[in-house]
């Protein structure tokens, strides 16, 4: 059976399921409405084609609120109201059946609607409706955490030479969604220069700065939060956008496989390079 569970940005959260808040249906699973954008030349038939956009996705959910008497009923009205308050701004709205689990950013567009009437409102239970507005139409999987840099190569026991790993400075990373996705970047010192290179599209990341041992940059590409942060060996960090190459792309993961390649003006053995991502899907 589907489960919705509801979290604010203060952490509280509801879960849409069994008792006391049963989920009777889910509309929105799908149902995003698209934007096609056009242009027509003069004396033109038809129109040309340009691009297009998606519409922001709107999740309604029915339940039933039981309880063990009016009153309990009544604290659970009020409790509803006070976790999923339009005014604390986005929380995030997760979904799951079985082994799948999505998450999107939500905020409801208004305080719960509860019906009245003898056949919706009763001593135990309360029929109720939310729903949700979700301004980046795009579920979104758990995160995932690329592969390490460092590959271990040996088994125990071991006798005579042998080689305790790899350093690696490449990796495919593939993009099983349905629309290229941003990514958060961390990369780890010593290094000169630090860079990262998408050869699958020719577009790269550099950092026109040394990195010590002990210090790491964070970089995130998301469109409507790009950021450049420098961590230094006591944890404080800092924005230093103006640390990145002017010729640099925020680049996005094209769908399917990534090649990507770390390198420095400077020896990267050793180097430790992580690449944190989410798939985004169109529905579930």
């Amino acid at each position: 059976m589907e489960k919705f569970t509801f979290t604010n940005n203060r952490g509280e959260a509801i879960e849409f399921f069994g008792s006391p808040f049963r989920l009777i249906e889910a509309r929105g699973l799908g149902d995003v409405s698209a934007d096609i954008q056009s242009e027509r030349a003069p004396f033109q038939d038809g129109d040309t084609y340009i691009s297009t956009r998606f519409e922001p996705r709107y999740v309604e959910l029915d339940f039933i609120i039981s309880g063990s008497d009016y009153a309990d009923i009544e604290e659970k009205r009020v409790l509803l109201s006070r976790v999923t308050n339009p005014k604390i701004g986005l929380g995030e709205l997760k979904y799951e059946y079985g082994d799948t689990v999505r998450i999107i950013q939500a905020v409801a567009e208004s305080v719960p609607v509860f019906p009245s009437g003898r056949s919706n409102r009763t001593e135990f239970r309360q029929v109720a409706g939310l729903s949700f507005k979700c301004p980046n139409p795009y579920w979104r999987t758990l995160s995932i955490d690329a592969s390490p840099t460092f590959e271990p190569l040996f088994q125990f026991p071991f006798e005579g030479t042998f080689q305790m790993g790899i350093a690696r400075d490449e990796r495919i990373l593939t993009n099983l969604g349905d629309t290229d996705i941003p990514f958060t970047v961390e990369f780890y010192g010593p290094a000169l220069n630090p860079r990262i290179d998408n050869v699958t599209t020719g577009e790269f990341i550099k950092v026109n700065q040394e990195l010590l041992d002990g210090e790491y940059m964070r970089i995130t590409t998301a469109d409507n939060n790009k950021k450049v942060v420098f961590v230094d060996e006591f944890g404080v960090e800092r924005n230093v956008f103006n640390w990145i190459d002017i010729d640099s792309t925020f680049f996005k993961l094209i769908q399917g496989d990534n090649y990507i390649t770390y390198s420095a003006d400077s020896d990267i053995q050793g180097a430790v390079v992580n690449f944190t991502y989410q798939q985004h899907y169109n529905s579930v």
